[in-house]
This record gives C-alpha cells, structure tokens and sequence, in this order.
C-alpha cells in the first residue's frame, strides 16, 4: 500500500477523501483565523497543513510518473500545475485590480498594482518579507493581495522539486528503482534532508531575530514541504503500521492542528520550532488516517460536505482576503459575524470559479495531449495579471510629490475660519494657522473639506525625516549606535536627539530650529527602541528586545562620555517592560515604566546633561492618509477623540513629574487643539500613518519647540 496518490480526477486515480477533507480544515482555519482572530487567534496554522498536503501530493505524483515511465516529464508537471493553478489564481488578481480601482482609497492603488506583478511572478512572499523589515510601512494598510505569499512559496517549490528529484534519481530507469526500492527511498531522503534540515535550522534562527521577515521567506518554509514531501517516500514502510497505532496518531494530528490554532496568536513567534506542531500534526493525519480506517479521522474528513469544501479550497482562499479587505476598507473596522458573513460570501465566487474556471481547464482533453498547450495558457494568464499590474500605475500617473517645505522658520500666528464653517480657507501653513494659543482654536477644529492638502495624501508616507534616507536610524536587529548631524557642525552648543521613530519624526522641527540658532544637531535613533534602562520587549511581546537593550548601552556611554551633549531631547512611544518571560501589564506595568523612565532620565541629568522630553503625540485610531484620500469631502471622518488620542501618553507625564533636571515639552495643543483630532490642519496633513507626524506639519511647528527650548536654556 502506498500512501502516495494522484490528483482528482488523474488517470488511475487513487484519490483519497480523507486528504480532501484535510484541505478544507485548512482553509476553514485560515478563514476564521482572518475573519474572527478572536475566536481563533492561530488560524494562520491551517497555511502550514497546506505545505504538508502539497509536499506530500507533489512528491506522490513525481514518484508513481518515475516509477511507470523511469522518467520525471518537466514539460508535463509544469503543465499540470500551471492548469490546475495559474487560471483561477490569475482571474482573481485581475477582479482584485478592480476591486482596488473601485472600493480603496487612491492611496493603495500604485502598490496595490505593484503587488499585482509580484503575485503574478511569484514572489509576493518575498516582497512582503522586504515591507515586513521596512518601518515605515508597518503601519499601512494591508495588501488586497496579502494571502498570495503562501501561494508563491509553493510555486517556488515546484520550481525546485522536481529538478532535485532529477538530480537525485540521475542515471537509473523506472526498472532499476522498483528493483532497489530502498536506495531510491535513501537517496529521495537524502535529497530532502539537503533542503529540509537547513531549511528548519534557519527557520528557528531567522524566527528568533526576526519573526515578520521568517513568516513569508521561502528558506523558512521549504522544511514544511519537505516533511510532507518525506512521507510520500517512506509511504510503504508507513502505511504497515497496527491500525491501532494508525488510529491513535491520526487522531492525535487532528489534536495537535486545532491546538495550535486555538493556542498560537499574532505574539507567537513563529514559523520556527512552533511550527512543528500543526506540520506535524498534518503529517500524522496522512500517515495514520487510512490504515485507521473507521476508528480513525478518515471517516468525519471524507464525509460529502467535508470534501466539498476541500474540492473549493483553492478558489475559498483565493477569494476570501480580497472581500474581506474590501468590506474593511467600506465600512471600516469589521465586527466578528460581519467579518465571517463576507468570508461566507467568499463561497459563491469561488464555487463560480471552481466549476468555471478550475474543472473545465483542468479536464480538459487538449492539455492532456498537449502539455506545451498548458503552458502556454499558464503563461497567458501570468502575462495578463503582470501586464494589467503594470498598467495600472497608470491610474496614478504622474505620482504626486514629495512637498518642498521653505528653510525659514514659519511664523506663529493665523486666521480663524467663520463659525460654523466647515471649509478650511488657506492661510498659514500647518501649525502656524493656531496664532499663539492653540488650545481651542477654530482653525484646529475638524472640518469636511479643505482647499488643498500638503503633502497630497498619496505622497504622505514618504513625507519622512531625511534620516531615513540618510540610513541613520538603527534596524530592529543593528544594536549598532548610529549617528547624523546638522545645523552648525563647528558649533560648540550640541544637541542630541535620541529614542525610536517617535523621536525620529520631530527631526524636522528641531532641524529648523538648531539652522537658526547655529547649533549642531546629533541623532541617536533606533526602530521601535527608546531611551531606556530597562529590558524592553520586541513589539510582538515574545520576548526582550536583545538589540535595543545593547544599543542603549552603548548610547549612554556615549552620551556620558566623549560625545557628551549639552541638551539631550528624548522622546518615543510609551513603552512597557519585560520580566519573567512576559510583558509587565496593568497598573504595575504603568507604575514600573514610569519608575524606569525617570530613574533613566535622571541619571543622565545628574552628569550636567539638560534633559528634555517631548511628551508623544496623539494617537489616531485610523490610517491617516489612507482615509483622507478615501474621504476628501468629509475629512470629519478621519478624527479621533482628544482625551483618548493622549491617554497614551500619560506615562510620560508622570515620569517627568518632580524629575530633577528633566524639563517636558508638551507640544500636543499645536497638534490636536479641539475636542477631536483633526487630519488636517491650516492646509498640511498632520499624520503619515496612525502615529507619525509628516515631516511638514513637524517642520510648522518648529516655532513652538524652538520658544520652549529657549524657556529650559534660560
């Protein structure tokens, strides 16, 4: 008995039921994990069981083709997976092309169709790994395109797969290995140990260091085939086991798969050795659950309704995420039955594309006979989505530009609108519309529609600090203590700014101000990593964040020896800490890093070192640009209470309080000086994303901090 089998619907097909019903317990994981994350937090995992199934299946069919013909036909399994997947995954990027013109906001459409072309290509995996390590994008919006990632690892797979099975059987006929069965199965498992062993071992490393960038690289991932890939080659010896023994491993996976997904979260850190368990799990079911027979899960997975829904698994992933993200960006933050009521939606047009789109090419009679027919539709279809992704940077053509904002210090002052009016006039740019007493003043006030909007909001998010094209800002794994420096290089006044992106976005205004005063102007800047004595923790809270610790090591040596400032400015999200392998939460959690906050201040303000600290800014509840270019006539949308944008910052506060030699700068009226925080205020975009200001609302508001540092330097 071999456990290997062919596809549905193959010639000789041994089609097995239970391996159907294992695709829909998959992909019912994956769309609950998207649709209601708390109710199954780990759902992601059924992604895992897809490798497995694919490693297994894959491998199965390149084994029994070697075994009738002595030979493995690249010209005809390209051609088999190109029918089988390329049509269906090809008419849903183009829908998907559609629904971005139609339903997002003009923001996403340039990357959208960027994700497009890689999707096609296959490598989305790869580009979302880049965005992954790239800060400035975490928080934007998620692609319309985002599920893709899966479907490139296992196309990069094929790819690979059966050009090592090639290698590995080179100079036997389909003869010789039924005769020696066993050196074929160790040479097959050698094969697979090459790819797989490294492949884990890097997989635990990468997910360690960096977990974002681990979850969609292929290295990661080739492991999780090559354990399915392994069973379909030791299925003789496998499948001779007590249906006892079967059963109870069969049932056993089942367990470990729902575990997973019940226990593992977005703080898990995984793939890694966590991955273990669902790939495991996956591979126990296939290994136990037909010689189990009844006693084991083969019956509940085969039953009619189970395998109907593995049979449109394909297409159910393929459409789910688009409808989703969708409905998300509509209607905004989706409730649990809402999000499930979309994803149950999903199933009619992937029914349609199943019996359409799917079936029909894949039965057809001419890619049968003519392999090269196949390929050629394959092609098709991956020229059609790149083109039309190429294409439709056209919808956003010429791109809008970065603003040009005047080396001058803007001036305080401004007009306020007529009352009631909800049409914001120009006037002073940005801040400088307030007057001198921002707190309550009308041009702060949301408004619906404004004349014009500077940066555009399709140019927000590159409106950032030169810093960070500069590359002065230290990576999440760099502890290195990297420096920039502006203003008057030979002046003897030297003021340092030092903590995280949230310390990075004021560098426009204290540029401003440090040209004007002839000061020189060093930054101290790390992703994600604050000014701190304490053990920080990564930003899933999965454990200390190893590099930001050294990395403020070295600063304050720094900054208490040879490069010794006269002004330290701080500032950063406000952070917990990490103890005992978990993250300090609660009112202790609040107590403590206000604790840490000013027991590090200080002591750098006892070396003669003027400490001060801008208190962070508001925080928005949405994607700032992404919604003002979805709602340009009712801007009002785009706010956030005022009491609850600042709660985040209320730590900080605190920690300045009664701190000897540490001075707060609170900046927050000039940002958000009514009852709501505004989008946009005197014609210039606040925020970037939810959290950073543009570099030209912070370049308006460099009058304010320049007046309060001049107050701590009396």
């Amino acid at each position: 008995m071999n456990l290997a089998v062919r596809e549905r619907g193959g010639v000789r097909s041994g089609f097995r039921g239970d391996i159907e019903g294992m695709r829909a317990l998959a992909v019912v994981l994956v769309l609950a994990g998207h649709a209601a994350p708390a109710l199954l937090p780990g759902g992601y995992v059924g992604v895992d069981v897809f490798f497995v199934i694919s490693g297994f299946l894959i491998t199965g069919l390149l084994l029994t083709e070697l075994e009738r013909t002595g030979r493995i036909s690249l010209v005809e399994f390209y051609a088999r997976r190109a029918r089988r997947l390329l049509p269906a995954a090809g008419l849903v990027l183009v829908v998907s092309l559609l629904l971005t013109f139609v339903f997002l906001p003009k923001i996403r459409w340039a990357a959208t169709g960027w994700d497009v072309v890689a999707s096609g290509l296959y490598v989305m995996n790869w580009r979302l790994a880049e965005r992954s390590v790239d800060y400035l994008a975490a928080n934007q919006a998620a692609s319309i395109l985002q599920h893709y990632w899966s479907l490139a690892v296992e196309e990069q797979f094929y790819l690979i797969w059966p050009l090592l099975l090639i290698l590995v059987t080179l100079g036997r006929r389909g003869r010789a290995w039924r005769a020696r069965p066993g050196v074929l199965r160790a040479r097959l498992l050698l094969g697979l140990a090459v790819v797989g062993v490294p492949s884990f071992v890097w997989s635990v490393l990468l997910t360690q260091n960096d977990p974002a960038q681990a979850y969609f690289v292929t290295t990661t991932r080739l492991w999780e085939l090559a354990l399915g890939a392994a069973i379909a080659v030791l299925g003789v010896s496998l499948s001779r086991m007590p249906t006892a023994v079967a059963a109870m491993l069969a049932w056993s996976g089942i367990a470990l798969i729902v575990a997973a997904a019940v226990l593992f979260d977005e703080t898990t850190r995984f793939p890694g050795y966590l991955a273990l368990l669902p790939t495991v799990g996956a591979a126990v079911v296939i290994v136990g659950a037909v010689r189990a027979g009844r006693a084991g899960p083969a019956a509940l997975l085969g039953l009619g309704p189970v395998r109907a829904v593995g049979a449109i698994s394909y297409s159910l992933y393929l459409w789910h995420w688009p409808l989703l993200v969708v409905a998300k960006a509509r209607f905004g933050e989706l409730s649990t039955v809402t999000a499930l009521a979309v994803t149950l939606f999903s199933v009619i047009p992937a029914v349609l594309t199943y019996r359409y789109v799917e079936n029909p090419l894949r039965r057809a009679q001419l890619f049968t006979f003519d392999p090269r027919a196949a390929l050629k539709l394959g092609a098709a279809c991956t020229g059609v989505a790149v083109a039309a992704g190429l294409m439709f940077q056209l919808t956003v053509w010429p791109p809008p530009q970065k603003p040009v904002v005047p080396a001058a210090l803007p001036a305080l002052g401004g007009s306020t609108p007529p009352p009631g009016s909800l049409v914001q006039q120009q006037g002073p740019p940005g801040a400088a519309a307030l007057g001198r007493e921002p707190l309550g003043n009308a041009a702060g006030r949301p408004v619906d529609r404004v004349d014009s909007i500077v940066p555009d909001p399709l140019a927000a998010y590159d409106d950032v600090p030169d810093v960070y094209a500069q590359q002065c800002i230290s990576a999440r794994a760099d502890s290195t203590v990297r420096t920039c420096s502006y203003g008057d290089l030979g002046s003897d006044m030297v003021v340092a700014l030092a903590g995280d992106s949230h310390a990075a976005h004021w560098v426009p205004a204290l540029q401003a101000v440090a040209n004007a005063n002839r000061w020189r102007m060093v930054t101290y800047l790390k992703t994600e990593c604050p000014y701190l004595d304490g053990p920080v923790p990564l930003p899933d809270g999965s454990a200390v964040y190893d590099s930001c610790v050294d990395w403020n090591s070295e600063l304050r040596r720094k900054l208490t020896g040879a490069d010794k400032p006269d002004v330290l400015v701080l500032s950063n999200v406000t952070y917990r800490l990490y103890e005992n392998g978990q993250v300090i939460m609660g009112d202790e959690g609040v107590r403590r890093t206000v604790e840490t906050f000013r027991k590090t201040w200080t002591e750098i303000a006892d070396t003669g070192v003027k400490v001060v600290v801008i208190r962070d800014i508001p925080y928005q509840d949405m994607d700032v640009p992404d919604c003002v270019s979805q709602h340009t006539r009712r801007l009002t949308r785009c706010t956030t209470p005022r009491h609850e944008a600042l709660s985040r910052s209320e730590p900080q506060v605190q920690a300045a309080s009664g701190a000897p030699g540490v001075h707060l700068i609170d900046l927050n009226d000039a940002i958000c000086p009514t009852d709501r925080c505004a989008a946009v205020i005197g014609g210039v975009l606040v925020y970037r994303d939810t959290s950073h200001l543009t570099a030209t609302y912070a370049r308006t508001l460099a009058p304010r901090l320049r007046d309060k540092l001049a107050e701590v330097l009396e």
